[in-house]
């Protein structure tokens, strides 16, 4: 891949050295070349024509970032006679590509997800597998494991299986585009633009899928936006860092995958799987103090529908501050887990969706987790022995977690040396801010434009997350990416 040298710094050197930091191996090993080449020469046996359902008329999408090539799933929906929609998510069959105990499946268990640095992705798998053989690209066919349901008016999702299909996606979307025409504020993008059948289909998902949200904030499901940002360049030069909005067309899609998610954990019931979790957040005291310092009450024992209600207030009440109000819960909350589930166990759960049965199914080019899921809903539909012991499970999900855990320390390292080449000419000037981490090593403030993070190095007694003030820019270290804020 060709190096660039942004504003001076090579900052995809830099990325791969994080990388290796936090121990990650940037280049695949020399097995896997030659595991391409033979997929090129001789390619695996696919399911025979009668084994899997041919899916290709109909009207399939994607809706992913403007950049991504790695598709992992395609969306189709059609209304129910009686009311309700049945809605069909067809996810990439990795694994037929990428068997298991190969070169790249080994390299993939190491690595376990891909790591995206703002200036370079490093793909869990190699790109001529997760952006081109396995991808659901437009117009190409494809062998992918489907996960149907239905979805009544009220949003609730009835019954679930999973099969092998071959689909043939018919209109590659993008959020921004897609979001700015559902939500009325742009005409439609190229692929809708002339095709009323596929503008009705995105309706009727887009309709679906805020049927899905509603049911799921009754249920105390946490209305939060993230902190995902990307870099604004001219040439080669970054000139600002700015947030990922939510609009219509990703909540969509996460409407969606969490739907399908629940749908495979709840097939995968009675055999070992591996869940996604997100635990009762242990500081549920500081988000209660929060609310309180906004007027509003929270129980003292952690409780998702009232959180979410509180949530729901505050983002009418001030929407431009609720994106900072989002990355104070967030971090209080703490990070999700993989953990092995084995029938009988008891359900952690995931607090944040106020959901028992979650797992990590529809992004198998992307994380390992998804890739092993697969497997394990192959294996339930041949009705085979399970690829995976338990303790092969809990082996998998503790590796999972460590290096997703690595993956943000990677990411969060990369933007601030991102952040640091775009604010360097900023020295001086003054910010509203919020309070982002308490820890060992400093206080750390983040500000809304560019959404950047740095070090408070002076005023910060007193200071816990979630705070307000206000601060002005010291220093900028683009080599390691620091920057020093002062208290105002």
């Amino acid at each position: 891949m060709k190096n660039h040298h942004f504003s001076h710094v090579d900052l995809e050197s830099a990325a791969r050295m994080v990388m290796l930091e936090h121990g990650f191996e940037p280049e695949f090993p020399d097995g896997v070349a030659a595991e391409l080449e033979r997929l090129q020469t001789q390619p695996p046996a696919l399911p025979v024509p009668g084994a899997v359902k041919d899916l290709r008329g109909l009207l399939w999408s994607s809706i992913d970032n403007d950049s991504s090539r790695d598709l992992d799933q395609i969306e189709y929906a059609e209304k129910l006679p009686g009311g309700g929609a049945r809605v069909l998510i067809a996810i990439a069959d990795v694994d037929v590509y990428a068997a298991r105990d190969t070169a790249m499946d080994q390299h993939a268990a190491k690595e376990t997800t891909s790591v995206y640095t703002g200036v370079r992705v490093f793909p869990m798998l190699p790109e001529e597998l997760s952006t081109n053989i396995t991808s659901l690209l437009p117009e190409q066919d494809r062998h992918s494991i489907v996960i149907e349901f239905n979805v009544s008016d009220e949003g609730m999702v009835e019954g679930g299986q999973v099969y092998r299909a071959l689909t043939r996606n018919k209109a590659k979307l993008a959020y921004n585009s897609t979001g700015a025409w559902l939500e009325g504020r742009g005409e439609a993008p190229h692929p809708l633009a002339h095709n009323s059948a596929l503008q009705g289909q995105l309706r009727l998902q887009g309709r679906t899928a805020l049927a899905l949200r509603a049911e799921r904030f009754r249920h105390g499901a946490l209305n939060i936006e993230s902190a995902e940002t990307h870099p604004v360049m001219e040439g080669e030069e970054i000139v600002d860092v700015v947030r990922q909005e939510k609009n219509e067309a990703t909540e969509l899609i996460e409407d969606f995958m969490v739907a399908a998610n629940g749908v495979v954990a709840r097939l995968l019931h009675d055999v070992s799987s591996i869940r996604r979790v997100v635990k009762t957040p242990q500081r549920w005291g500081r988000i209660v103090e929060l609310a309180g310092r906004m007027g509003e009450h929270l129980p003292a024992e952690a409780d998702p529908r009232a959180l979410n209600g509180f949530l729901l207030k505050r983002k009418k009440a001030d929407p431009e501050r609720f994106p900072d109000l989002s990355l104070a819960i967030i971090k209080l909350m703490g990070p999700g887990e993989y953990v092995l589930e084995r029938p009988g166990d008891p359900e952690e759960g995931h607090f944040g969706l106020a959901v028992q049965d979650y797992t990590h199914s529809t992004a198998p080019n992307r994380r390992f987790a998804d890739l092993v899921t697969q497997r394990l809903l192959k294996a339930l539909m041949d009705r085979t022995p399970a690829p995976y012991s338990d303790d092969d499970l809990g082996q998998i999900a503790a590796k999972c977690t460590l290096m997703e855990n690595m993956a943000r320390k990677v990411e969060r390292e990369m933007n601030k040396r991102i952040a640091a080449v775009a604010m360097r000419n900023r020295i001086g000037e003054v910010f509203p801010a919020i309070a982002t981490g308490v820890n060992e090593h400093g206080t750390f403030v983040r500000i809304a434009r560019p959404h950047v993070e740095g070090m408070l190095v002076t005023g910060h007694a007193g200071i816990d997350v979630g705070d307000h003030l206000r601060v002005r820019l010291v220093s900028t270290d683009v080599q390691r990416g620091f920057l020093d804020f002062a208290r105002v």
